[in-house]
């Protein structure tokens, strides 16, 4: 058995303040990994610091750039124990999905569409929590309640297949990880 980590994070970029004002949501964006020290995360993002676009599938260090100038932004790191089939599966499509950047775009649209609660799955088209989720489902890591277009940050905090193993500040969970040196 193996584990995939997903963490939740509500960072300070215009985006994120918008998302949480209207929903009131502890979390506004969701990445995976696949190691237990979180060096590298993926997810489907902003490529460059504070500003939107560029954005689509990337990887994210907690340690460098963005995070690491913004540690006390609030998250929670679950965890899911998969088969090693399911986890090399997931951490082979995150990774095909950034060989392939050039082809794939934020959804933006599809973003605005979540939260009215309109599915709408558009193709080389990924916003954060649907990247997430189309991982975790075409891997067969997790069966999701719902279609990944519909899924928000904040529902991975009630998908009973995870785990919370960490919920605080990003300085706090690199502290519990003994992380300290590459922050």
């Amino acid at each position: 058995m193996k584990t995939i980590y997903i963490l939740l994070t509500r960072s300070t970029t215009l985006v994120s303040k918008m998302i949480h004002y209207t929903t009131s949501a502890d979390y506004t964006h969701v990445s995976i990994a696949f190691d237990e020290d979180l060096k590298q995360l993926y997810s489907s993002a902003r490529k460059n610091g504070r500003t939107m676009f560029p954005a689509g599938p990337c990887k994210e260090n907690l340690r460098k750039g963005y995070y690491k100038k913004h540690m006390n932004i609030p998250c929670s790191l679950y965890k899911l124990e998969v088969t090693d089939q399911v986890y090399e599966q997931a951490k082979a499509a995150a990774e095909y999905y950034i060989r392939n950047e050039q082809y794939y775009q934020y959804n933006i649209l599809g973003l605005l569409l979540c939260r009215m609660g309109i599915p709408y799955n558009r193709s080389h088209k990924y916003f954060c929590s649907e990247f997430v989720g189309e991982i975790l489902e075409k891997s067969g890591a997790m069966e999701l309640e719902k279609q990944p277009s519909l899924i928000r940050p904040i529902d991975y905090t009630d998908m009973p297949d995870l785990s919370c193993e960490f919920e605080g500040t990003l300085l706090d969970l690199l502290k519990s990880k003994n992380q300290m040196q590459y922050a």
